[in-house]
Parts: structure tokens; C-alpha cells; sequence
């Protein structure tokens, strides 16, 4: 009988213990007289964060934090002792005697302090994780919405839905976003972003003491030179300013979870929580490229990544230090043609298309009109510039700068600016501007009168070759075309940035008369031969064939957009040529041609070895992510394929052939067409089968290419011993039973580094899983290419039935079930 007392006391003290564990885990507060020790956790009402000790990536120090409990268990976005890790298991979390919270360490040693500094007498204490993540501390009299003290005044490197950066005007008090060291030291590292309130408020990031970047001013929408989707269904944003404070903040409007974190490496990314795919995807990111460098081109000098060089000067400005500006050293930026005279001798000339200058040096006012804003700006000599403030409802404010202006670059931006000029220098910038409206209109008669012409050939020409003159004669009606030449027929495509027109002679003369000596491949616009321009330049000639189902519209398509088009990882068209019938483009001549003259040969395929193909990955990435998002135009290209990716002579990558591009406007663009083009085996489902293509049908060709260049064999057309499977269902195989590296080519077993072809191939079945919304996208490729962070298990890729249709067959007009064969998990 005792020996049964004994065990049902000890059962009953057990029951205690694991209700008390239960009851403490699921705690939002602590009370003074508690005490969190290293291993236990408080967790927020709705049990959306935790708070408790840690150890980030592969450190064993040991950290306060906050994290996601409820999502992406483990994502910290809060880090208490950042500068003073503890080594052991010691730390203890606290209310302190004196009102303070406390981190303490072996032998009670004081680690952390939040030194709220608030009077003891009475009260109760305690602090809460609340659902948003903020930790405050309270009392009686104070709330969650004005508390003691709360953790959102001391950002770390996550901005918070709710969370402010900026500065309170009262208390001089500054709320900014710094940097972890690496991932696996969340001290303070080389990256700040913080609102500077000198003149009018701006956003910059400083890379240790140097200034990094800038985004524009805040013009009532979003900030200047930045895009916006205008309205975000996911969060809302504020840009406050007033006399008592200066801050940013954006708040979550939907169920989906959005945060602002910055990496180790200063990018600033915005994503979203899909619960679906139980991951964070990349909604949008500031991407500092060669012209987000703060003040690349110096004062009065704009930056445009679709030239080279970079830097210009505004228009009535020359470079400052000729000798320097032309050895690329644009530090000292440019000058006035002609000097300012102040008062009546001064005016103002309008620029549009640019990130307006640096605000650190303006002075604003909100209610002002534009006229009362020009007057201002005319009265002080000092004044260098002016702008309506706000945009909204036709524009209000003004801002005005009154010092040189500095880190402009060429955006697709209508907001005009207003720059000081002499009045001689507007007066010379009008007449050259008249000069050229006047050779617009000279062109538009010839244009006409040429139209003519090519009418009247057009139907002469009907009774021979009726479909391509059918395609010319709508290019001229719509006026695509602008007739150069009567004599000889040559057409040139209006705006193209100074593109190089060629005429046929030559063209002919460079190929020796497109001599079949010269032809160097072929493919489906037509051949491609080699020829050297009479400056002893090699390039490649495009020559669009009879036989090609590409026309006119795919044809013009291709130039305008890779005339705008700038990457090391995009093939540079040098020019083009319209004469009749041909048309004709002119390529940097690739001296490996095409990525798959070297995978899918076995006696080429061994010139290829791993570090290689890795970084044929990196570039072909960088490339569509270019396109995809830092590009001016942002294309779709919806033909990437291993015929489309060109080898230079050091085998870098360079991505070619854009007659079926599309472009499209924001990160989740998608549309639709009733026309499916592009190369089997490289299609994405959701395409194929509806007719529906984003951004994410690239990174599903992408993800097949990855594959292609690990395994040298062709998705389309593959066969295993052992399964009917296409190379997709193949390494989908594979990766389930744990052996990827059996998916690796025989030529690559002596080069392959293994963790990169297994991290590779999973990055690949991330790109081709079935549903569009699952394929990470491309910012996040590259980003888990060069990182060694766990990547998501992938989902089943699509699985195509090449023996389902034929060559000829329009892939929309077929069933799903005849294309697509989903295997159950």
C-alpha cells in the first residue's frame, strides 16, 4: 500500500512538472519574480513568435532573441546582447530590481541591459511578447501601444510590419537598420540604413563609413527612382514627416506575412511568407548595381546601365576634367556650359527620365504651388533646382535644392525636374531641340513618300513571296518602318538608342558574299554566318531565312529589345540591316558558339569540365535575373534553351536570341496568349497547356538547362533503362532515394565538387517544380547558388510525354492529361 502511495505521488508530481512545462511554453509574459533560463521560451499570444535563448548558423554562442514560431520556425528578427554573446548555457532573462530588463550570465554577470531607467516604486512589472513580435514592458499605467519600453525602438537587421526606422524630432532618438556580421555572428556588421533628415528626409545605406547607396525622395506614392505597385494587396505604406518626428513604416493588410530583412551582404529584401510552399519568396529587393553606387558619375552627371560608359552629363552641362571624365574617372562630374548669371539672366530648363539629385541639401514646403516654388527657386541665386514635392492629385509642394546636384541616374521616371540654367544655354538647348523636331518632321514626309513606294513594290511583290510581303506591308501601315534609302530600299526602326544601322552591301562584303565557307550554325530565325566589319571587327551575322517561322514582328521585336538591353551575360547586338526581303543582325561574334555544341557532344563535352559548367550556372542566373529585374524594360525571354546560351572565348555565358520576348511590368506579371512558342523540353507547364507565362516559366527553363549542363543530356528526347521518365522525372528520382550524384555526366567525375552538383541540382528542382507560385524566383537562385544556407525540399516537377503531340501541333489545343503526367506522392 505505501509502495502504491509512493508511485501515485510520483506520478501525480510528474503530471505537475509537464503541465507546469506545457502551461510556461505557452506564456506570453514574465512577471518580476520570474526568471526565462537558457532552454526555456515564452512565446506570444497567438503563438506567432518566440522569445528565448539561441546559437546563429554554425556559432555556439549564445544570444537573446526573438524568432518566428508559428512560420519559418527559427527566422530570427530580434537579437538583444547582438555585441555580447554568452559562450556557455548560463544566460537567465529578467526584470531586475531597479526596472530594468536583464541578461545575465555565470556568476550573475550583467550581459545586457535595456535601461529603461523607469521609477520602481509600486508596481508591477512585466513583460510581454506580443503577436507582432515586439517585446515592451509594462505597468499599470502604461500600454501595449505606449509602453516603458518595447524592442521595435531597436531594430536589428528585420524590419517589422508595425515597426518604425526614422527619428524622433523631440528626443533625437534614431531608429535604424544595421547589418549582422555573417550569418553566423548577428553583431553589428558593414551595413546601415537609416532616414537622414538633413534637408528633405531620404533613405540611404552606408557600407562601414562610406556612403553605399540612396533611394530617392519620398513624392507621396513611393520613393522617387524606385518602382511601386500601386496598391500593394499585401501591406500599406507611411512616409510620415512633421515637426515632432521622421519615419518609415509599413503595415500587413492581408494573411500573408511580409518582412524587410537585410543580408550579411547589404541587400535589402522584401518577402513574403507562402504558406503553401513553407517559404519566404522574394517580392521585391533593392538591388544596388553600378548606378545605385551613391554619386557614380559626380555633380550634375546622370548614370545609365544601358550605356558605356555609364556617365553622361545633364543636358547644358560638359565634364568638369575632360582628361579625367575621359579616362573614366567621372569623380569630378560636370559643369555649366555657360556660367549663371542670377536674376533675369538665369531660367529653367525641364529634365524628366532621371532619379531626382540628393535632398541633403533642399529645403520644402507642402503647400506651395509649382508656380510659387519656381518663383522661390528664381529669387535665390543659390537655388540650384526645384520639383513639386508630392504627386498625388495632379501635384502640390515644393522642394528646392541649393547645392550641386548629385547621384542622378536614368529612370523610366515622368516627374519633371527643373534645372538653373543661363538663359543663353536654355535658349542654345531650345534651337537644338527645334533643329531636331525638325528633322522629326522631315523624316515623317520621307516616311510618308517612302510608304509610297514600298506600297506600290509591296504589291508588286504580293504575287511572288505574298506572306512576307503581307508582314511588311502591316509594318509600314502601322509605321514601325522609316524608309532611309529610296535607292536601294533599306529600311531603318525608329528609337533605338543610336543602334548601328548597316546597309546589305556591307553585310555581303563582311561574309564574303554570305559565302557557305563563312556559315558557322544555323537555327530557327536562320543561319548565322561569321564576317569581319571593315574596322577588323569579327561578328556574327543573323540572317533571317525564307523558311523561318519568325517574322517581321519577331525580327523587330529582337532589336528593340536587346538594343536596351546591357549585361556581361547578354549577348551585345552591334547593329542590324532591313533591305527588302532580308533581315539581318549583327552580333559580338562568340568564338565557342552555343552551350550545346558542348553538352550534348561526346568529344566536346569533355572540354567542359565542372568549375566551368558552375560558372556557365552563375552567369546564365545573373543574366535572366538582369532581365527579369534590374533591366530597364524587364523581359520575359520564354526561349531559354541551351542553343540560346553563347560561349565567348573564355567561356563565359551569354544569353542570345530575343524575337519571342515579352516584357511586362512588376514581380508577378503573368499573361496569357492563344500562341505557345518557344522549344519542347524547355516549356513550363502552366504555358504549354494554358497559354500563361511569367517570369517563372524562364526560371522553369533555367531550372532544365541546370540539369542539362550536369547530366550533359537533353531533356527532350532522354531515356533511362529502368523508367519511361524525362530528365526531370529522372533527378526527381534520384534526389528521392538520396543519390543526385548518380544524375552527374562521366566526363565530370574528376572535376566535380560534390556539394556543388547536389546543391546545383536541388536549386534546378526548386525552378521546375509544377506550379508557377512554387519556382523560387530568380534573386532567389543566385542567392541560394552562392550561399551554403538549407535549401526547401522541392516538390514534383512536370512531367512531359514528348509522344503526346507532334512537331507541328499547337500545345495549347491539347488536353493537359495528353502533356502533362503528375505522379501522386
Amino acid at each position: 500500500m505505501e509502495a502504491y502511495l509512493i508511485i501515485l505521488m510520483l506520478s501525480s508530481i510528474t503530471i505537475f512538472i509537464l503541465l507546469s512545462k506545457s502551461t510556461a511554453a505557452a506564456v506570453d509574459t514574465i512577471s518580476r519574480n520570474q526568471a526565462i533560463k537558457d532552454g526555456d521560451t515564452v512565446v506570444s499570444d497567438g503563438h506567432m513568435f518566440e522569445l528565448g535563448f539561441f546559437s546563429p548558423g554554425k556559432s555556439k554562442n549564445r544570444y537573446l532573441g526573438i524568432w518566428y514560431n508559428k512560420i519559418s520556425t527559427g527566422t530570427v528578427v530580434w537579437v538583444a546582447n547582438r555585441e555580447t554573446p554568452i559562450n556557455d548555457t548560463s544566460g537567465v532573462f529578467k526584470i531586475s530590481s531597479q526596472g530594468d530588463l536583464w541578461i545575465l550570465g555565470a556568476g550573475n554577470t550583467l550581459i545586457w541591459s535595456s535601461n529603461s531607467t523607469v521609477s520602481v516604486r509600486n508596481r508591477n512589472l512585466k513583460a510581454r511578447l506580443l503577436e507582432n513580435g515586439n517585446l515592451v514592458l509594462l505597468d499599470e499605467t502604461s500600454t501595449e501601444e505606449n509602453p516603458i519600453w518595447q524592442s521595435f525602438d531597436y531594430p536589428g537587421d528585420t524590419l517589422l510590419p508595425g515597426m518604425k526606422i526614422g527619428k524622433d524630432l523631440v528626443t533625437g532618438r534614431e531608429k535604424y537598420l544595421t547589418s549582422w556580421k555573417s550569418h553566423d555572428d548577428p553583431s553589428v556588421g558593414l551595413y546601415k540604413n537609416w532616414i537622414d533628415t538633413t534637408g528633405y528626409p531620404q533613405i540611404f545605406q552606408k557600407e562601414g563609413r562610406v556612403l553605399h547607396s540612396r533611394l530617392g525622395h519620398w513624392n507621396g506614392v513611393g520613393f522617387h527612382g524606385f518602382p511601386v505597385e500601386n496598391p500593394n494587396p499585401i501591406y500599406s505604406v507611411e512616409f510620415v514627416v512633421n515637426e515632432k518626428e521622421v519615419y518609415y513604416r509599413y503595415t500587413q493588410k492581408s494573411s500573408v506575412v511580409p518582412r524587410i530583412h537585410i543580408s550579411p551582404e547589404g541587400i535589402a529584401l522584401q518577402t513574403n511568407w507562402i504558406e503553401r510552399t513553407k517559404e519566404w519568396a522574394v517580392y521585391g529587393n533593392i538591388v544596388v548595381d553600378s548606378c545605385g553606387r551613391y554619386e557614380r558619375c559626380g555633380p550634375y552627371g546622370t548614370c545609365s546601365i544601358q550605356n558605356y560608359p555609364p556617365c553622361s552629363c545633364l543636358e547644358g552641362f560638359e565634364p568638369r576634367l575632360l582628361e579625367e571624365w575621359n579616362a573614366a574617372d567621372w569623380s569630378g562630374g560636370c559643369r555649366h556650359k555657360q556660367p549663371l548669371r542670377c536674376g533675369s539672366g538665369d531660367g529653367f530648363w525641364k529634365i524628366s527620365g532621371v532619379k531626382f539629385p540628393d535632398t541633403r541639401y533642399s529645403r520644402y514646403n507642402v503647400s506651395m504651388s509649382l508656380d510659387e516654388c519656381e518663383m522661390a527657386c528664381t529669387r535665390d541665386c543659390s537655388c540650384t533646382a526645384y520639383a513639386q514635392l508630392d504627386i498625388r492629385n495632379g501635384g502640390s509642394g515644393c522642394l528646392l535644392w541649393f547645392h550641386e546636384l548629385k547621384d542622378i541616374r536614368q529612370y523610366d521616371e515622368k516627374q519633371v525636374l527643373y534645372v538653373r540654367m543661363a538663359a543663353s544655354a536654355i535658349s542654345d538647348l531650345m534651337v537644338s531641340q527645334s533643329s531636331f523636331n525638325k528633322r522629326e518632321i522631315l523624316i515623317v514626309v520621307l516616311t510618308i513618300s517612302s510608304a509610297a513606294l514600298l506600297l506600290s513594290a509591296i504589291a508588286y511583290a504580293c504575287k511572288k513571296t505574298k506572306k512576307r510581303d503581307e508582314e511588311l506591308n502591316n509594318a509600314v501601315f502601322v509605321g514601325s518602318w522609316d524608309a532611309l534609302d529610296k535607292k536601294n530600299n533599306s529600311v531603318q526602326i525608329e528609337d533605338l538608342d543610336a543602334l548601328p544601322f548597316y546597309n546589305l552591301h556591307e553585310i555581303a562584303k563582311a561574309t564574303d558574299n554570305f559565302s557557305i565557307d563563312n556559315k558557322i550554325g544555323e537555327g530557327g530565325f536562320g543561319p548565322v554566318y561569321k564576317g569581319v566589319l571593315e574596322d577588323g571587327r569579327e561578328v556574327a551575322v543573323k540572317r533571317l531565312s525564307e523558311t523561318s517561322q519568325q517574322g517581321l514582328d519577331e525580327f523587330k521585336n529582337e532589336v528593340i529589345c536587346i538594343a536596351k538591353l546591357q549585361h556581361r551575360n547578354l549577348v551585345k547586338l552591334l547593329g542590324y540591316c532591313i533591305h527588302g526581303n532580308e533581315m539581318i543582325l549583327i552580333y559580338e561574334y562568340m568564338a565557342n558558339k552555343s552551350l550545346d555544341s558542348f553538352l550534348f557532344d561526346e568529344t566536346r563535352s569533355s572540354m567542359l569540365d565542372w568549375p566551368q559548367r558552375f560558372c556557365i550556372i552563375h552567369g546564365m542566373a545573373r543574366g535572366i535575373l538582369y532581365l527579369h529585374q534590374d533591366s530597364r524594360l524587364q523581359i520575359i525571354h520564354r526561349d531559354l534553351k541551351a542553343g540560346n546560351i553563347l560561349l565567348d572565348g573564355n567561356m563565359n555565358p551569354k544569353i542570345s536570341d530575343f524575337g519571342l520576348a515579352r516584357k511586362f511590368v512588376g514581380q508577378d506579371a503573368m499573361a496569357k496568349t492563344k500562341k505557345v512558342v518557344g522549344t519542347y523540353g524547355y516549356i513550363s507547364p502552366e504555358y504549354a497547356v494554358h497559354g500563361r507565362f511569367s517570369i517563372k516559366s524562364d526560371v522553369f527553363s533555367f531550372g532544365v538547362l541546370v540539369l542539362e549542363i550536369v547530366s550533359g543530356k537533353k531533356n527532350r528526347g532522354f531515356s533511362h533503362g529502368d523508367h519511361n521518365d524525362n530528365l526531370l522525372g529522372h533527378a526527381w528520382r534520384l534526389y528521392k532515394e538520396d543519390k543526385s550524384i548518380e544524375l552527374i555526366s562521366e566526363s565530370l567525375r574528376a572535376s566535380c565538387v560534390i556539394s556543388e552538383v547536389v546543391r546545383s541540382i536541388h536549386v534546378a528542382l526548386l525552378c521546375v517544380q509544377h506550379h508557377a507560385e512554387d519556382r523560387p524566383t530568380m534573386l532567389s537562385v543566385v542567392l541560394m547558388l552562392v550561399s551554403e544556407g538549407v535549401l526547401p525540399p522541392p516538390k514534383q516537377p512536370a512531367f512531359f510525354i514528348e509522344e503526346s503531340y507532334r512537331e507541328h501541333d499547337s500545345v495549347s489545343s491539347l488536353d493537359e492529361y495528353m502533356i502533362t503526367l503528375m505522379y501522386a506522392r
